[in-house]
């Protein structure tokens, strides 16, 4: 065996068991700070290099003199070496320090501002990631607050319309019951209107609560839109005739889709009754159905509202909104369009709104049925 074969053997082992006190002493060691594990370590590297050298010496029996003169040298290496792993261990915790104090903030409800000053890659990998769940939890924070106000919306509306009915159906089954009523018959029939009214709206709040809990069941099957739209159109025809606004359908293709028909129709059947009762009498409520690019298809109800205030445009689809003194006194509680958008996006929709010349534009988009 070769001298260098037996100098690379000895100083392996001497490193060796440097480096297995080493492990022992850091694996207790692994939850206390960097800066404990940077010293061992750079203590583990200077000490490995350190039993080399001595296995080695004393294997090749150097002189006492040369012996001094490299452990002197190993102890100059290892006090430089502590010192760098000191310096880098407190500046590494220092940093994490100032990251924990800035992320505690969007923990209380801030917003996260990365600490300034150079570190680590991983530490501003860190920051990057805690920046964008700041700006996440911002968002639903504010989403929060504004189903909140929208839940307290619709409370007090809902509250104002049994209220209304409730207490005329009150006082009319009390002149019934007394005799009082001039025209029975008359107010009977009254009492049937408001009873649909009431069951119409309770059935509303039963569907936006079905939408709102995931359990909105869908059967869906392949239907043409312009028989989709057709039956739409047929069904709201009194109400036009009656409110003297114009239907208008021309523009509807005959494009498969795969949808519920049923909960499809409530939402046509919404955007119609939407816009028929905000459009004034003589006006045209107007439908078009078409195939758009991306395997998607567009359906339109456009009225004569007049336009929605720019700032509600985002509200509109809300849950209780009801619309502003911009447009004609509302009708309902407020739930038909956000009624709209929960069956829309069940059907992996999106629904939108703008406005146009005179009035205002409702798309709903829909995936075009599989050829």
């Amino acid at each position: 065996m070769s001298e260098t074969v037996l100098i690379a053997l000895y100083a392996l082992m001497g490193a060796a068991a440097a480096g297995a006190l080493g492990a022992a002493v850091l694996l207790p060691l692994r939850r206390r700070s960097v800066t404990a594990s940077l010293a061992v370590v750079a203590t583990v590297a200077v000490a490995a290099m350190l039993a080399g050298t001595l296995a080695v010496a004393w294997a090749m029996f150097l002189s006492p003199h040369d012996l001094a003169v490299v452990t002197t040298v190993v102890a100059m290496a290892a006090v430089v070496s502590l010192a760098t792993a000191l310096l880098l261990g407190r500046w590494v915790v220092a940093r994490s320090n100032e990251l924990r104090l800035a992320a505690r903030s969007f923990g209380d409800g801030g917003a996260f501002a990365a600490p300034d000053g150079p570190t680590t890659a991983e530490l501003a990998a860190l920051s990057g990631e805690l920046a964008a769940t700041s700006a996440r939890l911002a968002e639903s924070r504010e989403r929060e607050r504004t189903l909140e106000a929208s839940r307290r919306e619709l409370v007090a509306w809902i509250s104002h319309d049994l209220r209304t009915p409730l207490a005329g159906l009150r006082a009319m089954a009390e002149a019934l019951e007394d005799g009082v009523a001039a025209d029975p018959d008359r107010y009977l029939r009254q009492i049937r209107t408001e009873v649909e009214r009431l069951n119409g709206m309770v059935g509303d709040l039963f569907e936006l609560s079905r939408i709102h809990a995931g359990t909105l069941a869908l059967t869906p099957a392949r239907i043409s839109l312009h028989d989709l739209v057709g039956d739409a159109l047929a069904g709201a025809d009194p109400l036009a005739r009656e409110h003297r606004v114009k239907l208008v359908g021309t523009s509807v293709e005959a494009v498969p889709v795969e949808v519920d028909s049923t909960e499809m129709s409530r939402v046509l059947g919404n955007l119609l009754v939407n816009a028929i009762r905000r459009t004034p009498a003589d006006g045209t409520v107007a439908v078009a159905a078409e195939r758009s690019g991306n395997g998607v298809v567009v359906v339109s109800v456009s009225d004569g509202c007049g336009g929605i205030p720019e700032e509600e445009l985002p509200r509109v689809f809300d849950t209780g909104w009801r619309g502003s003194d911009a447009r004609t006194p509302p009708a309902g509680a407020g739930l038909g369009l956000a009624i709209v958008r929960g069956i829309v996006e069940a059907h992996q929709g999106r629904t939108a709104v703008r406005n146009i010349p005179g009035g205002c534009r409702f798309e709903v988009t829909l995936p075009a049925a599989r050829r």
